[in-house]
């Protein structure tokens, strides 16, 4: 592994399922007993706002159940001592990463402990309710703050920077994804066209699992801090 500098990672919910989260969908297509359409997209905030704010209130006091795991540890042990370029790259809305102490780190589907401001486009951190109407920090406007989430039919945030990483990578590794969600289920294609090594680390094969160069299969918690410890014996050794 001493040719590897330059480290893309894509985590998904798997990895902080093993925290206790819910995974995005249950049973039937629900997320957390709600259809996706009700509580996750523009046209919902639109049609039912209160609920939308109350489902996404509700995930943001979970948050406070639950801790980082031994898989978020060891990223963030990556983080710390991985002399190239990494970056890691979450579909998770949950802040176990930097909880974790992951610095180098990028919310591509927006984060649970921000608000948004429908008005300015201002992006804050946020811990209270947005059912109780405060203004935008930044332009003033009452009511117009809503979850810092990307939702469905929207645009991912930093595109441009993860295309570029990705073009840059030596190596992209997937943890605890499905595979299944585009433009994340396109990461490893681009990576491998662009000449990285790819490896999955998940409880089982994602939708996308031949596309990957290595695929090891078992809980993250597992996984991951013994290909952390790989990878950075490889370092040493280098």
């Amino acid at each position: 592994m001493s040719e590897i500098r330059n480290i893309v990672i894509l985590t998904g919910a798997g990895i902080s399922a093993e925290s206790g989260l819910n995974t995005f969908r249950g049973p039937g297509g629900l997320w957390e007993g709600h259809r996706v359409e009700d509580i996750c997209t523009p046209e919902a905030l639109a049609r039912n706002r209160e609920l939308v704010l109350d489902f996404y209130d509700q995930r943001r006091a979970a948050l406070g159940t639950v801790h980082p795991n031994p898989a978020h540890e060891a990223l963030a042990r990556l983080d710390r001592e991985w002399r190239g370029d990494l970056l890691i790259v979450t579909q998770n809305v949950d802040d176990l990463h930097e909880r974790a102490g992951a610095k180098r780190l990028l919310h591509m589907h927006g984060e649970l402990m921000s608000a948004l401001c429908e008005q300015c486009g201002h992006r804050a951190g946020y811990g209270g309710s947005m059912l109780d109407g405060t203004l935008c920090g930044a332009c003033g406007t009452a009511d117009a703050l809503r979850p810092d989430i990307v939702f469905f039919g929207e645009m991912p945030y930093e595109m441009d920077r993860i295309d570029t990483a990705l073009a840059q990578a030596d190596l992209f590794v997937s943890i605890g994804t499905s595979g299944a969600v585009y433009p994340a289920a396109g990461f490893v294609r681009s990576a491998r066209y662009h000449g990285a090594r790819t490896l999955e680390l998940n409880l089982e094969p994602s939708a996308g699992s031949y596309d990957f160069d290595e695929r090891r299969m078992g809980p993250a918690s597992v996984l991951v801090p013994a290909w952390v410890d790989e990878i950075l014996l490889a370092q040493a050794g280098g």
